[in-house]
């Protein structure tokens, strides 16, 4: 999750089977908004997220197993 392109609309929130995404009231971003944040584990890869954000470039779906090189 990009927390600086995310406006906190709540609908890859809503859309995620695996419940591993949550809006986070404690943060705002540069933007203002209360971005959303991965839990940190439990992801199944299906997109769901990726297709309802309206934000492009605010979600990321990695393959499973591929962790990049600027998280390691």
């Amino acid at each position: 999750m990009d927390q600086e392109e995310c406006k906190g609309c709540g609908l890859c929130v809503a859309s995620c089977p695996a419940k591993v995404l949550e809006i986070d009231q404690g943060k705002l971003n540069s933007k203002g908004f209360h971005p959303s944040s991965y839990k940190g584990q439990g992801c199944l890869g299906c997109g769901n997220c990726f297709y309802t954000c309206p934000e492009p470039g605010a979600v990321t779906v990695y393959l499973k197993g591929y962790v990049p090189e600027e998280v390691k």
